[in-house]
């Protein structure tokens, strides 16, 4: 599994403000000698602020009346020194003497407990309180969704507008941030309009933050257009909207509209510069594209900002040069970098794999561990991944049962997503069947896609008819699915079946992703769609392929026409795949770019196996080294032979 960086998901505490949510009271000055304090509350305040808070609680045993400067003290005393023990008996002091019910302290209390990973107590003190103010409210929002209990949120806020009190600009980012905290969902999404509507009523469309967060929201529930339509409307923007904006395009399958962004966001704002967080989503969109050119310009802005000494940055570096084609550039970035986290070593481990270099990434994942790091459940993806793309069958399978007896790390779906794709790729189906029946989790999309897709390289019919039954439940709506068992069928010549699926995905209103590859020239972008006619160079393009499928011919080539799901005749089945995205975007890099540089194409889907050996064949009649990656991995053409082996 490559490491990209996480759509807006579940909010984290860096997130959230404790203070700006909650009033402060004035700050008593202190004297510097403990002998000078004329009472118990001063000489508490004062040892909490050295970190002495055991002598603290001695003392406040012995003072008849706390301020509410001294709770707040011990209250963030006990944050402090994470101690959910000395916080209780703290709380239990303020419940003697009533200060439980003074809404400041209360709401002190609730951050304290969200802080010390206390939900129930939290609960407990907004529940007691009589009187609830916006910052009591606040609090437990706030709470509540660092736990993860969204839905909760949502319950309470529904219960707070009966009431007289009325929203902020901080409650409005808490219930928000609430819609993300549980799995998506359509009744989510709606509530997620509904707050968007009270925001609009209640006038605070002017608030940068509730809006930025509006964006992230939007984002995570797969609305590019609306969060689209929220950043655009906005009349004061930052380098955190900026950024929250770009990583939706990134995050959600739009890497040219994020770099565009990018160029919009360099061209109008004077004052507010990318950070990291904006380099991420922008390199992000590079390694979709492969746009080296454009990857390595923002290397060096990264280089002249300062930013390359930032860990996620680095990782992202190292992601885009894989992706881009150029492992070595990423491998000299991660070399250069003393401190490696998790992370970094990942991207790398991921970078390796989707070239197909198994043993590489093996040996990389063996010394990430001999240098002190702890593999995540990404490091087990991304290895188990490169051995499949390499066929490292026995490797793979030490590997996956290493999780549990070595690292005590149960396998999630995308793991066995990852063992069943490694066995079904070398025609070990039953093995592979065997891995999906004996699961400790429930098989889902991800694992039964895996099997699909074993079963079309193979042409397991009955196998692929069973994975299908469950994948049209799970996933009914996903065109891929039906395309793929139409495909197997057609590879068996069961041309009444792909009639059947054909005229299925007609009656759902569903279609095929297009094929699209793209290219970069002298730092610009081209795309092109399948048998695109109505791209301007389309008959420059035919006209080439056409004469190099002609002389290829003559020294052996023969199209693979059976990767035409139509009954049609060979001569319009050749016309078809000679249309492909892909060559299309081949023969746009032969005639522009110069004779002996690279030319790299990426494509949105699986490379069919036509143009496959096409490319390996120009490879060497023209003598150009070519890159293409496909959804899975990278294939290197170069002399006639493809670095995959054949194996894909």
């Amino acid at each position: 599994a490559p490491q990209i960086i996480k759509p807006p998901s579940s909010p984290t505490r860096r997130l959230f403000s404790t203070s700006a949510s909650s009033p402060k009271p004035p700050l008593c000055s202190l004297s510097s000698n403990p002998s000078t304090l004329s009472n118990k509350n001063q000489l508490i305040q004062y040892l909490c602020k050295q970190g002495n808070l055991k002598q603290a609680l001695q003392v406040l045993s012995q003072e008849p009346n706390p301020t509410q400067r001294t709770y707040e003290l011990l209250i963030l005393s006990c944050i402090d020194r994470n101690s959910l023990s000395d916080g209780l008996r703290v709380h239990r002091h303020l419940s003697d003497d009533g200060s439980d019910q003074d809404p400041f302290l209360a709401t002190k209390l609730i951050n304290m407990y969200s802080e010390l990973d206390s939900i129930n107590d939290a609960r407990k003190v907004f529940d007691k309180i009589r009187q609830r103010t916006i910052f009591v409210w606040n609090a437990i929002f706030r709470a509540l969704t660092l736990a993860g209990e969204g839905l909760e949120v949502l319950g309470l806020y529904r219960q707070m507008n009966r009431t007289e009190i009325q929203s902020d600009r901080f409650t409005y980012t808490f219930v928000l941030k609430a819609c993300v905290a549980s799995e998506a969902s359509t009744e989510l999404l709606k509530k997620v309009k509904e707050i968007h509507a009270h925001i609009l009523r209640n006038g605070f469309e002017s608030q940068v933050h509730i809006m930025t967060t509006l964006v992230d929201v939007y984002s995570w529930f797969w609305c590019v257009g609306y969060a689209a339509s929220v950043f655009d409307k906005m009349p004061v923007r930052n380098v955190v909207s900026w950024s929250a904006m770009i990583a939706c395009y990134a995050n959600n399958g739009k890497p040219f509209e994020a770099l565009e962004l990018f160029r919009e966001m360099m061209l109008e704002t004077n004052d507010s510069f990318p950070n990291s967080v904006t380099m991420v989503s922008v390199l992000q969109a590079c390694a979709a594209l492969a746009a080296l050119e454009q990857g390595k310009v923002l290397h060096g802005f990264i280089l002249r900002r300062r930013l390359d000494s930032i860990l996620p940055v680095i990782s992202a570096l190292v992601t885009m040069y894989g992706r881009c084609g150029k492992l070595e550039l990423g491998q000299r970035v991660f070399d250069q970098t003393k401190e490696k986290d998790v992370v970094l070593w990942n991207s790398l481990i991921s970078s390796y794999g989707i070239h197909g270099f198994g043993n590489n990434a093996i040996q990389l994942f063996k010394e990430m561990i001999d240098n002190g790091v702890s593999p995540s459940h990404v490091s087990f993806g991304s290895v188990l991944g490169a051995c499949s793309h390499a066929g490292l069958v026995e490797e793979g399978k030490m590997l996956f049962e290493s999780m549990v007896k070595e690292h005590g790390m149960y396998p999630t779906a995308h793991h066995y997503a990852c063992m069943v794709d490694l066995l079904g790729r070398a025609n070990r189906l039953d093995e592979a069947t065997k891995i999906v029946e004996e699961m400790r989790i429930e098989p889902g999309p991800l694992v039964w896609g895996a099997l699909l897709g074993s079963c079309r390289i193979h042409c397991n019919v009955e196998l692929a008819e069973r994975a299908c039954r469950r994948l049209f439940e799970l996933e009914p709506t996903n065109a891929g699915n039906y395309v793929l068992l139409a495909d197997i069928y057609a590879q068996a010549d069961m041309w009444r079946e792909v009639k059947r699926l054909k005229k299925l995905l007609k009656d759902r209103g569903l279609q095929k992703v297009p094929g699209r590859s793209w290219i970069e020239i002298e730092r610009k972008l081209h795309s092109f769609m399948s048998v695109d006619e109505f791209n301007p160079h389309y008959e420059q393009l035919h006209a080439l392929l056409f004469k190099l499928s002609t002389e290829m011919k003559e020294k052996g080539y023969v199209p693979r026409t059976d990767v035409v799901l139509y009954k049609l005749d060979d001569e319009e089945k050749e016309r078809i795949v000679l249309g492909h995205s892909e060559k299309l975007a081949v023969a746009f890099g032969l005639i522009n770019s110069s004779h002996g540089e690279p030319i790299r194409v990426t494509k949105n889907l699986r490379l069919c196996e036509d143009c496959h050996t096409f490319a390996k064949l120009i490879s060497k009649f023209a003598e150009r080294e070519i890159l293409i990656r496909d959804v899975n991995r990278y294939h290197h053409f170069q002399n006639g032979a493809c670095s995959c082996g054949d194996y894909w």
